[in-house]
């Protein structure tokens, strides 16, 4: 087997294999006795006819593309290695010649990681986004504990208002006919969290304890039982229950209940500190974000399509995973947003191109900078990943392939990179 490099152009190269007609003829050899009990041929039992005969009947190339399928693989990887190409994406084939005793001649072109020129990327001016903490933020932070600990009570001497949870039955009827899932006894509902069909909650408001009525809506156009999707609803709603939202007092005893601290001042300053870090650490993000984008602004590169394409495929399956954690679909969500899978990878087309000049730029830094992985920074990183997994770190390794430590030293390296970016930039 032979190889040459015939072109590279933005970033896709062209190779020409060449196999030997030997090695060429013994595949074509080995995928008959593969697959000659597959073939019924007139005059000899099923598996029995002789190879020249299989041909003569089916032609000549019957097993040419089963030979191929055998001998690219091993060619194809032994070039990649030959000519030390990084491949980005599989490669495009085509077949130049082919025959029983001639050489097999292949042309196969294939993305490569694109070369980078870098620019600017140390000493780059940015503005330290302000991160300190309000007074305002502490008082929300300590409300919306107050609104985990609310109680609701029963209340009998007043109407419905917004923010009260009901017990109500319902009746619901589409053309004067009741329909599955329209119908309830003792449904708890808060008004105003819009968990019920635009414009039923509304109608709530203002009536009072056993009192009836009906409440008109009309299902969304896009909703998920098509039966219903756009039609008009009448429900018979009537009331049970009316409860109120009942607020702790803000004291001492408040922070007793809901902490470890015994005084609200304590209270308010664990609030406050974890705030601070919250916002610190995603300041901090957001400068390294930031860092990141300039340096990439200030390189050339012409990325490869395949490149783009794999991104848009990983960030699609990454976007499917966390629908179904959410306990939706991929399928269903292109549906209630009127979209195809193709118009979604379009949409995501900008950004998967951005997170992959962002990724070439680190690379380039790391190497530029020798930035390496030391065993103490793979050992750290490992015990992080143990502790979040509560593994043990020799187990942990046990499950871990080669590949899967290339990756845990190419992200330490990418963070130990960006951390070099921001070392040496000018914080404002």
């Amino acid at each position: 087997m032979s190889s040459e490099i015939l072109k590279k152009e933005n970033s896709v190269v062209t190779l020409k294999l060449t196999i030997d007609a030997q090695s060429f003829d013994k595949a074509c050899k080995d995928a008959y006795n593969k697959n000659k009990t597959k073939f019924n041929v007139q005059g000899f039992r099923k598996g029995k006819a002789p190879m020249s005969i299989v041909e003569k009947f089916y032609g000549e190339g019957v097993f040419f593309e089963d030979a191929i399928n055998s001998l690219f693989p091993e060619a194809f990887e032994a070039a990649v290695k030959e000519h030390n190409l990084d491949t980005v994406a599989r490669p495009e084939i085509d077949v130049e010649e082919i025959g029983k005793g001639k050489n097999l001649v292949i042309m196969a072109d294939v993305a490569v990681k694109p070369e980078i020129t870098l620019g600017d990327y140390k000493n780059l001016t940015i503005e330290k986004p302000d991160s300190k903490v309000s007074d305002e933020e502490v008082e929300k932070e300590i409300e919306a504990m107050r609104e985990q600990n609310a109680r609701f009570v029963t209340v009998d001497n007043r109407e419905v208002k917004e923010k009260d949870m009901l017990l109500i039955d319902f009746n619901g009827k589409v053309d004067g006919a009741e329909f599955d899932g329209g119908q309830a006894e003792n449904y708890s509902i808060i008004v105003g969290s819009n968990t019920f069909i635009p414009g039923f909650e509304e109608q709530l408001v203002g009536m009072k304890l056993n009192e009836e009525k009906d409440v008109n809506v009309k299902f969304p156009e896009e909703y998920h039982a098509e039966n219903l999707a756009g039609k008009d609803a009448v429900f018979t709603v009537k009331v049970n229950e009316i409860k109120e939202k009942e607020l702790p007092e803000l004291d001492d005893e408040f922070a007793k209940d809901v902490s470890e601290f015994d005084t609200l001042e304590d209270l308010k300053a664990d609030a406050k500190a974890k705030l601070q870090k919250t916002k610190d650490e995603y300041a901090d993000r957001e400068i390294e974000n930031n860092l990141v984008k300039m340096a990439a602004e200030n390189a050339t590169v012409e990325i490869p399509e395949a490149m783009i394409d794999n991104q848009v495929e990983n960030m699609i399956y990454d976007f499917e995973y966390q629908l179904k954690y959410q306990g939706l679909d991929l399928e269903n969500y292109l549906k209630f947003t009127n979209m195809n899978i193709e118009g979604l990878k379009e949409q995501m087309r900008p950004d998967a191109k951005s997170r992959v000049l962002n990724s070439l730029v680190i690379e380039a830094i790391s190497k530029s900078e020798n930035i390496e992985s030391t065993e103490e920074d793979l050992e750290a990183e490992l015990a992080k990943m143990a502790e979040s997994y509560k593994m043990e770190v020799d187990k942990l390794k046990a499950t871990l392939k080669p590949s899967d430590m290339d990756y845990i030293k190419d992200t330490v390296i990418a963070r130990k990179t960006v951390e070099f970016i921001k070392t040496n930039a000018n914080l404002q």
